[in-house]
C-alpha cells in the first residue's frame, strides 16, 4: 500500500513538527510545508508516488476501515483512498481490478489487553 507522500523534512528528517498551507486555484494547488525544527520551507509534491520504487505510475483503489461493532464482528466504518504500484503491489492491484471491492485493511482491530 502506498501512503501519499508522507511529508518528512528533507533537511533534518523531522516528521511531526511540520505545518503547511495551501495556495493556488483548484487544479493548480500547492502546499507549502514548513519544518518547525529547522525552519526549512518547501513546496510539497502532491502527485502520489510509490515509496518503494518511486514511480508516479500508481493506481487509485479503496481500502476499508473496520472497527469491532459487536463482540468479534467487524463492520466497515469508512473507506480511504490508497495508491497501488503495479510493480510493488501486483497482488493487491489484481484483487482490486478483479473484485472492484474495497481492499482489506493492513491490520484488523484488536482488544487492548
Amino acid at each position: 500500500m502506498v501512503r501519499v507522500n508522507d511529508p518528512t523534512c528533507p533537511n533534518c528528517g523531522e516528521e511531526d513538527n511540520l505545518s503547511g498551507h495551501r495556495d493556488g486555484e483548484p487544479g493548480n494547488e500547492t502546499i507549502t510545508v514548513t519544518c518547525g525544527s529547522c525552519e526549512l520551507s518547501w513546496v510539497r509534491d502532491l502527485a502520489p508516488r510509490c515509496p518503494t520504487c518511486g514511480t508516479d505510475d500508481v493506481r487509485t483503489a479503496l481500502q476499508s476501515i473496520v472497527e469491532k461493532s459487536r463482540g468479534n464482528q467487524l463492520s466497515i466504518q469508512s473507506m480511504r483512498v490508497v495508491y497501488l504500484c503495479p510493480t510493488c503491489d501486483p497482488e493487491r492491484l489484481a484483487d482490486w481490478n478483479q473484485t472492484n471491492s474495497p481492499l482489506r485493511p493492513a491490520e484488523l482491530p484488536h482488544d487492548a489487553d
